[in-house]
């Protein structure tokens, strides 16, 4: 009766334990003395090891041992980095719920162990199972790892392996995984302009760090405007240690920038800016854009001089402005004793004109005399 053995499990723990190593990529597997009836008080383990890049795939074609309830006398057990894949006992005929039947075990990784472990005594005959495995190829290209694919852009799988490659304009990391940008060496030197993230308002690209650098006169100060429309990849407690943007001016710095609220509006008071954007190798996030733009120092206002008008009449001039003075009819410039028909000066970057504005004056009035002589013919001529 099986109370009786289950006393005498507990009494006598006799087993003999064998482990057969296999490397093989491919192979069968078998309990001991198939196709005859399996030994009491038996326990052997397959340990199968395959190359990586493959899983280990397991399917039986005969399968005939003692059942029990959860498989606590006779059975056959499947793992993989210690985790149990499946416990199986029973016949294959009448147990279908407890024996394999038609089913496979793929492993998750390159490696499985099958145990096949008998009590100390069987009531029928039983003729134990005939297993086979073999490696296959696992598609990485299909796989995530952490949520994300094996390749940032494209993954190309062959037996044993994968490699990726970018899309144009893209370089692969030395991670052999990640596209990165070369953006290391963009030169801004017009007065304003519009500078964003690799691939905005799409994810930027990971891995990269890109210099922005704003060049321009001295005299000249310049001024960021981010949008409101800002993704860079933070933290909850640190401040952005993944991804961030941060901005040096002449002596001053500015951020590091992260998240999703928008850095708005930056006056940097220097005619130089440098722009460093960061990226690490995880994330999925939108990317920032700025518009930017450069004011100089004021000159004072210009009045025109009397009997003369200045163009472009404006509230403000700044560094690098110019007007065009000129006459009413009637009048002219004279500068320095010379005349002229109109004068220009230009707002420099101290704040000061480059010329003082010249007055207008009366232009002279020329006579000339007229006479009448007769010529040759008797006809008179105005000389």
């Amino acid at each position: 009766m099986r109370y009786f053995r289950v006393w005498f499990l507990c009494a006598f723990h006799l087993v003999n334990t064998d482990a057969v190593e296999l490397t093989d990529m491919f192979g069968e597997i078998q309990s001991p003395n198939f196709p005859d009836s399996y030994p009491s008080d038996s326990e052997v383990t397959w340990n199968i090891s395959v190359p990586d890049g493959f899983r280990v795939k397991l399917y039986f074609m005969h399968f005939d041992l003692e059942s029990s309830y959860l498989c606590e006398y006779d059975y056959v057990k499947v793992a993989s980095e210690d985790q149990v894949l499946a416990t199986f006992c029973g016949r294959e005929t009448t147990d279908t719920e407890q024996a394999p039947g038609q089913q496979a075990i793929v492993s998750p990784g390159s490696s499985m162990s099958v145990t096949f472990r008998s009590d100390f005594s069987n009531e029928e005959r039983f003729t134990g199972f005939d297993a086979h495995y073999a490696a296959v190829d696992i598609d990485e290209c299909l796989e995530k790892s952490d949520e994300e694919l094996a390749c940032d852009h494209h993954c190309h799988n062959y037996i044993g392996g994968y490699y990726c490659s970018c899309r144009f304009g893209y370089l692969l990391h030395s991670d052999n995984r990640t596209c990165k940008v070369e953006c290391s060496d963009n030169l801004f030197t017009q007065r304003n302009g519009v500078i964003n993230s690799p691939d905005y308002p799409s994810s930027y690209p990971k891995s990269s760090d890109c210099l922005y650098r704003i060049e321009l006169e001295e005299g000249f100060f310049i001024s960021l405007q981010f949008e409101e429309n800002f993704d860079i990849e933070d933290h909850p407690e640190v401040t952005c240690p993944y991804d961030y943007v941060k901005i040096t001016a002449g002596a001053n710095e500015f951020g590091p920038f992260c998240g999703e609220r928008s850095p708005g509006r930056i006056e940097t008071q220097s005619n130089s800016v440098q722009i460093l954007f960061h990226s690490d190798n995880s994330g999925e996030n939108g990317g920032w854009k700025l518009t930017y733009t450069a004011i100089g120092d004021p000159c004072p206002p210009v009045e025109p001089p009397i009997n003369g008008k200045v163009e472009p009449s404006q509230a403000t001039y700044t560094f690098k402005d110019q007007v065009v003075i000129s006459c009413n009819l009637g009048f002219h410039i004279v500068k320095d004793g010379l005349k002229s028909e109109t004068f220009q000066i230009e707002c420099m970057k101290d704040g000061v004109w480059s010329n003082e504005v010249p007055p207008c004056t009366v232009a002279a009035t020329e006579t000339t005399a007229h006479r009448t002589i007769i010529d040759e013919d008797s006809n008179p001529v105005e000389v």
